[in-house]
């Protein structure tokens, strides 16, 4: 028998939980979660899902591709928009670009300003 859990939150470790919501949020159009703080921001996503940013102490950025500082996460996001043209306004809202790219030009791997890497690709 399987089991039947839903997804409800997603959460990322980061220095600056408002400022990450924010990054997020402009890049999604999700709405701020009503209690959100300096320790804890969440952004209101699609059937309840929460996606939440969590401040860490002594944070350390992953470093992608290689694994000396793993991970943990890694989210991939669709767009219906030309692909550099999202690329080129998440630059500007902060996020970064590491040099290795492995999916050609059907994806894009980035960084949010915390250092997450994340994909984009088209629809």
């Amino acid at each position: 028998m399987s089991l039947q859990l839903q997804v409800v939150a997603i959460t990322l470790d980061c220095p600056d939980p408002l400022a990450l919501a924010a990054f997020y949020r402009q890049a999604t159009s999700l709405e701020l979660h009503p209690k959100s703080d300096a320790d804890f921001a969440g952004l209101n996503g699609e059937h309840g899902l929460l996606i939440g940013f969590q401040r860490v102490d002594a944070y350390q950025a992953p470093s992608w591709p290689d694994q000396i500082v793993p991970q943990q996460l890694h989210i991939c996001f669709k767009t219906d928009e030309d692909l550099g043209e999202t690329e080129a306004r998440l630059l500007e809202l902060g996020a970064g670009k590491p040099d290795h790219q492995p999916h050609g030009d059907k994806a894009r791997v980035l960084t949010d300003p915390a250092g997450h890497p994340f994909c984009i690709a088209a629809r």
